[in-house]
C-alpha cells in the first residue's frame, strides 16, 4: 500500500478512536458524534501529511517527529478553538500523529517509477 493511502486510512481509523475517547469526559458526551467526526478529519489530514512527507524523506525518526508536529499543531488548533481541554485534546492528537508518521515510514510501500517504453 502506498504511503499516502496508508496514512489516510490509518489516520482516519486512529482519529475516530481518538474522538471516541471523549466519552471519558462526561461534560462533552453530548457532542460525541461531532467530536468523532472532527477527530477523524484531523487524523485524515495528519495521515495525508505524513504520507506525503514519507514519500519525500526516508527516515523513521524524522517521520515520527513530523507526525508528532502535525498532530500537535492540529490538536492545538482544535483545543484553542474550544478554549479548554488542552491536555485531553493535544496528547491523543500528538500520539495519533506519531503513530501515523511511524507507520507511513516503516510500512508504506515506496512508489516505483515505471520504466519508459518506446
Amino acid at each position: 500500500m502506498n504511503k499516502v493511502l496508508l496514512g489516510l486510512l490509518l489516520g482516519a481509523l486512529l482519529g475516530a478512536i481518538d474522538g471516541g475517547t471523549a466519552w471519558f469526559t462526561p461534560a462533552v458526551r453530548a457532542q460525541l458524534a461531532g467530536i468523532i467526526v472532527g477527530s477523524t478529519v484531523k487524523g485524515l489530514i495528519a495521515g495525508v501529511a505524513a504520507g506525503i512527507f514519507a514519500r519525500k524523506v526516508n527516515s523513521v525518526p524524522l517521520g515520527i517527529l513530523f507526525g508528532l508536529a502535525v498532530g500537535f499543531v492540529l490538536a492545538f488548533l482544535v483545543a484553542y478553538m474550544q478554549h479548554g481541554y488542552y491536555f485531553e485534546i493535544i496528547l491523543p492528537g500528538s500520539i495519533v500523529g506519531m503513530i501515523v508518521g511511524y507507520a507511513t515510514q516503516k510500512y508504506g510501500a515506496t512508489s516505483t517509477a515505471a520504466p519508459a517504453t518506446r
